[in-house]
């Protein structure tokens, strides 16, 4: 059976919980509509996050992605809505959610939504030579 968009989110439980790593994934083909106009709106996604006790199921966020298709959605609202989403189902240390939007009557628009739980803190960063 062919996949189909929807909006339920699947996790899986984090194969190394005793240590912080990052997830980075990238999605260069998000969609939605301009609420205003109709016409589409084309942007990249990146997504990086500290799992604690779960992780999100890639097939059920490319299927979650795919559901904003035919939606309409200010970039701010959309981008603050999927962070908002991400959370609730894999409750992380930290995640990030950064929205690329491709041009539109010549104005760029990036948008940054974080979220960190209150008692996580980062490891110190380590740059090698």
């Amino acid at each position: 059976m062919p996949s189909v968009p929807r909006r339920e989110l699947d996790t899986f439980p984090n194969p190394s919980p005793e240590w912080d790593y990052t997830i980075r994934i990238q999605i260069p083909e998000f969609t939605c509509l301009c609420p205003k106009t109709g016409q589409p709106d084309f942007a990249e996604l990146t997504l990086e996050y500290v799992p604690d006790e779960r992780c999100v199921e890639l097939k059920a966020l490319k299927q979650y992605i795919w559901s904003y298709r035919d939606e309409g959605a200010f970039h701010e609202a959309v981008t603050n809505q999927i962070l908002r989403d991400l959370v609730r189902v894999t409750s992380p240390r930290f995640m990030r959610l950064t929205g690329n939007f491709n041009v539109r009557g010549g104005i760029y628009t990036t948008v940054v939504v974080e979220h960190r739980a209150p008692d996580w803190v980062a490891a110190s960063r380590v740059d090698l030579p």
